[in-house]
């Protein structure tokens, strides 16, 4: 006699939960790195030119970003020797404390010196924190999570660039110097919540091997073509149209779009594929430029920026997503630098090329020419969708 065998009930599937401990206490970093760098980004400068030159305004920006990008390459093997929270705590501290020596009326050469050390912290923090970021992320919903980290990140920039300029206006630079030093340096209280190391601790995919990587560069060459973009908007869109109030509000909406764009591209890339979501991102963000490119026309300008910025928001998300999903945890921290880096340099090429362009040629074509740089990338765009289908 033979006994029946009883069918094995299959295990209930369970699915991580998107945010946990750790992620929130992350949030708390990001939060501080974010009011870090925003609150005082355009408020350095109107010290340096007071301290200096029309041109050293633009020297102490440089110094902030070229310093970030050395800080982002530099990064994941300084993740790789002392661990997540170390590199976020010196980070943080880099970012936050040398802005106090702002509050003595310094001259340009401390101004620049300081900018040079904020850059090295902000590149930190910005590449230790995302690869801690993508490691704390349950894959299937790694996109949907890089969005609400983008809307965590991008609402206090939202809020901190327009009211370091009026705190700045209203009682002068030293408050909001300060407190940018005390937000910044408060979200340490997070970091000894945060995992020292993750699984991959000890071995690290460098950031050289990951520029050999075909499966990376293509993403990040996609996203380096839109911050270009980026670069010539926040330079000259104030410089293009003929009012304030017009300039303000496309600066406004264009983050803000992003923001959301962010948000919707995170779950529809989780659920279709990142590299479907290249094509439309570059063909919103190319014709949000067309539409500015009419600089006389303010609904055209501030929808311009609108459609630019959800363009944008589809790109940051995907091309991040899809560049993680090609690598193992050790190589979190290069595709962090890399994406990082291509954000920073993109932008600073396009603020200092179109400035030739917009002597000779007019703002307009500014605009227009930021549209078709875009072009190129629809190649690689095009193929990342093949992959994905």
């Amino acid at each position: 006699m033979t006994t029946a065998t009883l069918p094995v009930a299959a295990a209930p599937v369970v699915h991580a939960p998107l945010v946990t401990r750790a992620l929130l206490l992350r949030f708390v970093t990001i939060v501080g790195s974010s009011l870090g760098f925003y609150l005082p980004l355009s408020v350095v400068p109107m010290v340096a030119e007071a301290a200096g030159s029309a041109g050293a305004a633009g020297l102490a920006t440089g110094a902030l970003l070229a310093a970030s990008v050395a800080g982002e390459v530099a990064t994941p093997r300084l993740v790789a020797r002392f661990g997540y929270r170390a590199a976020l705590t010196a980070g943080l501290v880099l970012l936050g404390a040398p802005i106090l020596v702002l509050l003595t009326a310094p001259g340009l050469a401390v101004v620049v010196a300081v900018n040079l050390v904020r850059g090295l912290g902000f590149g930190v923090t910005i590449v230790a924190g995302g690869a801690l970021t993508a490691a704390l992320l349950p894959e299937h919903r790694r996109g949907e999570g890089l969005a609400l980290v983008g809307v965590v990140g991008g609402l206090p920039a939202l809020a901190a660039l327009p009211f370091g300029v009026w705190a700045a206006a209203q009682w002068g630079p030293g408050p909001v110097f300060a407190i940018t030093a005390v937000a910044t340096l408060l979200s340490l209280v997070a970091v000894p919540g945060l995992p020292r190391r993750t699984a991959s601790a000890g071995r690290t995919h460098g950031v050289l091997a990951g520029l050999r990587d075909a499966g990376l560069v293509r993403p990040a060459a996609v996203f380096a073509a839109s911050t270009v973009a980026v670069g010539v908007l926040v330079t000259f869109l104030p410089l293009a149209t003929a009012s304030a109030s017009v300039a303000a509000a496309a600066l406004l909406v264009q983050p803000a779009a992003s923001t959301a764009a962010r948000w919707i591209a995170g779950r529809l890339g989780d659920r279709h594929g990142q590299g479907r979501l290249l094509v439309p991102g570059l063909l919103l963000a190319g014709g949000g430029l067309l539409g500015i490119s009419a600089t006389g026309t303010p609904v055209a300008v501030v929808a311009g920026a609108a459609v630019f910025g959800a363009g944008f928001g589809v790109l940051q998300n995907a091309t991040l997503a899809l560049m993680y999903t090609r690598v193992s945890p050790d190589g979190y921290g290069a595709v962090s630098a890399i994406w990082n880096a291509a954000y920073d340099v993109g932008m600073a090429v396009g603020a200092a090329g179109a400035g030739i362009v917009a002597a000779g040629a007019g703002y307009p074509a500014v605009f227009v020419l930021a549209a078709a740089l875009l072009l190129p990338a629809l190649p690689s765009a095009r193929r990342e969708r093949r992959v994905t289908a």
